[in-house]
């Protein structure tokens, strides 16, 4: 054996949820990065940057990071894609049209039976988990929450945009192709195990 051989790579490992959604994005004219230093953010030039894998949270993942950017640019509109971050302040305060985004992403989840494997990872998660608990319809408003009547209507015209280019194909073969995996997947998920469970087991 030669002591100098040095193995070359010509292949890499790609987690094949971030190539499904990473390949969807790109259809849809959004190129997505790797960022360290924040959590997700566009520049309005048709990058989307996403933190690296060591700085999220478990239950993080680049599929649903992109699926909830994207319904974000739905929501906002088409235009917003030359803004950065869909035209939200970043460091603003609440902005109602977060809410409209979680039910669009909701109602398109649920579609392919992903409502709670693509449930949003950040503290909107208590408004994802309301709608469930108080049994509403995904155009009724959620009482005690501000802004409902505004959500819902945006909602519902955003729903009826949502399969409109640049989204609609891509998004809903990205949708089909992530519940066919975890169709594959989730029989082999192991049924105990110490610490949380996997999301595939949803």
């Amino acid at each position: 054996m030669d002591p100098s051989y040095e193995r070359p790579v010509h292949l890499g490992y790609l987690d094949p949820l971030e190539l499904v959604w990473v390949q969807a994005a790109g259809r849809m004219g959004v190129r997505i990065l790797r960022d360290p230093e924040l959590f997700a953010g566009t520049d309005g030039k048709g990058n989307l940057s996403l933190g690296t894998a060591d700085t999220l949270d478990p239950d993080d993942s680049v599929a649903q990071m992109i699926f909830h950017e994207i319904c974000h640019w739905i929501v906002n509109g088409r235009e917003t894609y030359h803004l950065p971050d869909w035209g939200f302040p970043v460091d603003g305060p609440f902005d109602w049209r977060e809410h409209a985004c979680l039910r669009i992403q909701g109602i398109l989840a649920e579609r392919h039976c992903l409502r709670g494997f693509f449930a949003p990872t950040t503290i909107f998660r208590e408004y994802w988990d309301a709608l469930a608990d108080a049994g509403v319809g995904p155009f009724e408003p959620l009482p005690g929450w501000p802004s409902e009547d505004r959500v819902v209507a945006l909602a519902q015209e955003s729903l009826a945009r949502s399969s409109e280019e640049p989204w609609g194909p891509a998004l809903t073969e990205a949708l089909v192709a992530t519940a066919g995996i975890r169709a594959l997947v989730q029989p082999w998920v192991p049924s105990h195990r110490p610490g949380p469970g996997s999301l595939w087991g949803t």
